[in-house]
């Protein structure tokens, strides 16, 4: 397992620590550090939805879906969040959703339900659009588990473009990147790269190298952003092929 001062292969502009995230967790163990602390909550914060997609398959509407989420949070965030799921500790995303079953089945059922806004330190989420979101994706009618995994995937492809996007714009690169991201994740014709070069005003070839060097870049983002989930970085590419087998 990496140590808590490990540094992926790479990170992005304005990243706050330099360290694989999921291994500063665990490294930190039952201590909570302020560093461990803040990456669990990063974590959660980019992967909550996921968690919301599967409570929401579970048959739950969305207000409880919501209070189910939120109240997983508190209790996720205090000072047991390691104990018990050792046997999905090398994945967090595994983890994550077996910690939200642990909770659904033995702790949910005894628990009032969380009034918004009453005293708890709540996770700050995106609910507004949470709703929207799920009646977007549930056009394909997954299972929760395949929910879960199809939103999670989709939640690390956004992050990892926002990521990339981030680094093209501190190098004066915005338009480029606003012009050609599109070929990031579908496979673009001719045409397109000639239609982008007129708007961007440069040579097709041009521009074939840029697509080229962005799809690369958004490789090496993609594996990176995927250790940050594990605590072993051999095991990207099995988590890979995992993660995109949700979309079949």
């Amino acid at each position: 397992m990496a140590s808590e001062h490990s540094t992926p292969a790479s990170t992005a502009p304005g990243d706050v620590f330099a360290t694989t995230h999921w291994t500063v967790v665990l490294a930190a163990g039952r201590r909570h550090t302020p560093q461990s602390d803040h990456a669990l909550e990063e974590l959660c914060r980019t992967y909550w939805f996921p968690l919301y997609a599967y409570v929401r398959r579970r048959g739950h509407n969305k207000e409880d879906a919501e209070d189910s989420v939120q109240a997983f949070f508190t209790r996720f965030l205090e000072k047991n969040y390691l104990a018990g799921l050792s046997a999905e500790r090398g994945r967090f995303r595994a983890f994550l959703l077996a910690s939200l079953k642990h909770f659904l089945i033995n702790e949910w059922k005894k628990s009032q339900r969380l009034k918004r806004g009453g005293g708890e330190k709540n996770l700050s989420l995106d609910w507004q659009t949470a709703d929207t979101q799920f009646q977007v994706a549930a056009t394909n009618e997954p299972s929760p588990d395949k929910a879960f995994d199809r939103e999670w995937a989709l939640a690390l492809l956004a992050k990892v473009i926002g990521r990339l996007q981030k680094e093209c714009e501190a190098d004066g690169k915005a338009k480029i990147f606003g012009h050609l991201k599109i070929f990031l994740t579908t496979g673009k014709s001719e045409s397109s790269s000639s239609e982008a070069a007129k708007k961007l005003g440069m040579e097709e070839t041009a521009v074939r190298v840029a697509v080229h060097r962005l799809r690369k870049r958004y490789r090496v983002l993609l594996r990176d952003e995927i250790s940050q989930t594990l605590a072993d970085a051999a095991d990207v590419d099995e988590e890979m092929r995992a993660l995109f087998g949700a979309f079949t």
